[in-house]
């Protein structure tokens, strides 16, 4: 017994004088491939790459409050007593997001929308177009896709971590992740 003991004590001694002379000031090296390292060596890479960043910061919010609000939707119709109230709540809901959001949506690029179209995804699980459809219906679905592709998006885009590696550093660089 004197011996585990006197060994644990040892091994607590050890493990404090190792964490005493270990700098506090110690920074973590990450190892980039190669073509990042290349790419970002380009100066043309680089000024796309500050427009992403800069563009990520802009819709950002606006994906997490569509994320918030989806979710106290969802929570707030399933309390409702009938499909009449449902429809009267949404009706509502609409008409408060367009009067607190419509200016400031209606200012973003046909780029900043695409990535807010890829942030909703990536927020609230489902693609815009779905979402669309099942709270305004088909039509306005099919109506909204049309105009999307007609300027260059789709709200069928889907966020992936793995082909959308940027804008994944860039949330996580923010903090947000």
């Amino acid at each position: 017994m004197k011996k585990i003991l006197l060994l644990s004590l040892l091994f607590k001694i050890t493990l404090c004088s190792v964490a005493q002379n270990t700098p506090p000031d110690t920074i973590k090296n990450y190892t980039l491939p190669e073509f990042i390292v290349r790419a970002k060596a380009d100066p043309e890479y680089e000024k796309k790459y500050q427009r992403l960043v800069y563009n990520v910061k802009k819709v950002l919010p606006y994906a997490k409050l569509a994320s918030f609000r989806f979710q106290m939707l969802e929570q707030n119709l399933q309390l409702l007593p009938n499909e009449k109230a449902r429809k009267e709540y949404l009706k509502r809901s609409e008409n408060s997001i367009k009067e607190q959001f419509m200016d400031d949506l209606m200012n973003l690029t046909v780029s900043q929308g695409k990535i807010l179209i890829r942030l909703i995804y990536r927020e609230t699980g489902s693609n815009a177009y779905d979402l669309l459809k099942t709270y305004r219906g088909n039509l306005t679905a099919m109506y909204w896709q049309t105009f999307a592709k007609f300027i260059g998006g789709n709200l069928k885009d889907e966020y992936d971590p793995v082909e959308d590696w940027q804008i994944e550093q860039i949330i996580k660089q923010m903090g947000f992740e």
